[in-house]
């Protein structure tokens, strides 16, 4: 039981850190195309960023929700069945045309 809850406290830890960093880059660079928007800096063609900005974060907001779908239908209590499962359903589809399986 120790080791698994050691091996949690790894994966909530990467998570955390690789989340945060990921907010901050994603932050920073959404600063820097709010600046190069806001009237006071803005560069001759600055409105160009208007677009990038708003797929980025309707990308973004896309895969978090995507990805909150998926932990909440249980995508990822066990990640391992896929796996079996497209093996037997291969023997079944492979039993049914003859074949053999090996």
């Amino acid at each position: 039981m120790k080791k698994r809850k050691g091996a949690r406290i790894v994966v909530v830890t990467m998570t955390i850190f690789i989340v945060v960093a990921g907010l901050y880059g994603f932050g920073s660079k959404l600063e820097e195309f709010v600046r190069a928007m806001s009237d006071e800096n803005r560069a001759p063609g600055g409105e160009f960023v208007f677009i990038p900005v708003l797929n980025y974060f309707l990308a973004s907001i896309g895969f978090v929700f995507l990805f909150i779908w998926a932990a909440l239908n249980g995508m990822f209590r066990d990640i391992e069945k896929p796996k079996y499962d497209m093996l037997e359903r291969e023997r079944r589809l492979d039993a049914e045309a003859g074949a053999p399986w090996e």
